[in-house]
């Protein structure tokens, strides 16, 4: 491992940890975001439970699919399955060209709030990395000082 290489690891890190914050604001500052309140049918109502096989920890999938003019929409941002009932009218948020369970939905779709996600996941991913890195570096360092040593 080169110095070079931790290096540019580090500061990539610091990038990303150092972006989190003005990523943040912004996301808080934005404009409230452009949406229509309208009123869908839903047309299917699914759970998906996935269990982690080493923890036995249990995740659930919501995949709710509602009418809207005509045409079938995803409803993005479901908490729950069991309030969206077959046939039933439900009350969405339409921005763009997708329909939304919430403004919450909407405000994380948004391409600051993907900016500041990357920001704060990479960011802990890289520190994890370039630790790694600098660990490698230094132990690396030290085998060669030691057989240096031991050539003399």
């Amino acid at each position: 491992m080169k110095k070079q290489v931790v290096i540019v690891l580090w500061v990539i890190c610091v990038v990303l940890l150092v972006g989190i914050a003005p990523t943040r604001i912004a996301m808080d500052k934005a404009a409230a975001p452009d949406y229509e309140e309208v009123t869908a049918t839903v047309v299917s109502s699914e759970t998906t439970q996935v269990v982690n096989k080493k923890t036995g920890s249990k995740t659930d999938f919501y995949d709710v699919k509602v009418s809207y003019n005509g045409k079938v929409y995803d409803l993005i941002n479901v908490h729950n399955s069991y309030s969206y009932i077959e046939g039933r009218q439900v009350k969405a948020l339409l921005s763009g060209d997708k329909l939304y369970a919430n403004v919450e939905g909407i405000q994380t779709s948004t391409p600051i709030a993907k900016a500041y996600f990357v920001c704060l996941i990479g960011g802990f991913v890289m520190l994890i990395i370039a630790a790694s890195a600098q660990s490698k570096y230094s132990q690396q360092k030290k085998a060669d000082k030691a057989a240096e040593a031991s050539n003399q």
